[in-house]
């Protein structure tokens, strides 16, 4: 495959990512309650989990899946940028598919995990107290799979790929330098939003829930992104990223 036809697959599957981690995100807020219903008690959580039946574990399954997606999303744009330059691209790059990882098998505890505790606290023979073992059992799930290895960890890692891509992306010949810095422009909501996270640990620290707005933006820039691979000409391909003077 010449590097004119990777960038053009690259992005391609850039906007495919985008697009296709929307589906099962929009299908959750539509049919969970997603992502207001995880601040909510865990009786009402599993008892809503329970009711989504096989839809809502196979809506979280896509989800898990999509999220690995972002592997080969990051690993190509790599190639595609040629930049060597940029010794730190290849770290932001292992931290892209890390992330990508611990974002799946945070999601996937969904698929695996939830149904089965769901299935024990709302049956009508369980005692009180195996309920409150679920329900302990159900928090340190949470806790641990979602917010230390999905949200935490691997949102950090997936901000760190930003910051390194879109450094790299301000000399690329195939971009423009503002979607350089609109990629950069996402890494303090990223940053910031980490505070929710610290809050369900230290009550008293401040937050700003400003997470969904950076994901948004980052969604948007992937997808121009991908659509400025696509355009990308035989000429531009071409040039030799360290040749080129600052764009400004």
């Amino acid at each position: 495959m010449s590097r004119l036809q990777l960038a053009k697959t690259t992005g391609a599957l850039f906007i495919f990512f985008s697009i296709l981690l929307n589906v099962p995100y929009l299908l959750l807020i539509q049919n969970f309650e997603y992502d207001d219903i995880l601040r909510e008690p865990t009786d009402y959580i599993l008892t809503q989990f329970h009711s989504g039946g096989t839809g809502l574990i196979l809506t979280w399954f896509v989800f898990g899946l999509a999220a690995l997606l972002f592997i080969p999303v990051s690993a190509l744009l790599q190639k595609v940028l040629g930049r060597e330059d940029t010794p730190y691209l290849t770290a932001a790059t292992l931290s892209g598919v890390v992330s990508s990882v611990l974002q799946s098998v945070g999601l996937m505890r969904w698929v695996f995990v939830i149904p089965v505790l769901a299935n024990l606290y709302v049956d009508p023979a369980a005692s009180a107290v195996t309920r409150e073992s679920v329900a302990v059992v159900f928090q340190a799930v949470h806790q641990y799979g979602g917010v230390v290895i999905g949200e935490q960890i691997g949102q950090l890692l997936l901000t760190f790929w930003t910051l390194g891509v879109g450094v790299a992306m301000l000399k690329s010949p195939l971009l423009k330098p503002w979607v350089g810095w609109m990629g950069l422009a996402t890494v303090p909501f990223l940053i910031f939003g980490q505070s929710e996270l610290l809050a369900t640990v230290i009550p008293s620290i401040p937050t700003w829930e400003v997470t969904p707005v950076g994901f948004i933006l980052w969604e948007i820039w992937l997808i121009v992104t991908g659509i400025f691979l696509i355009k990308a000409g035989n000429k531009r391909v071409a040039v030799n990223p360290q040749s080129l003077p600052v764009k400004k």
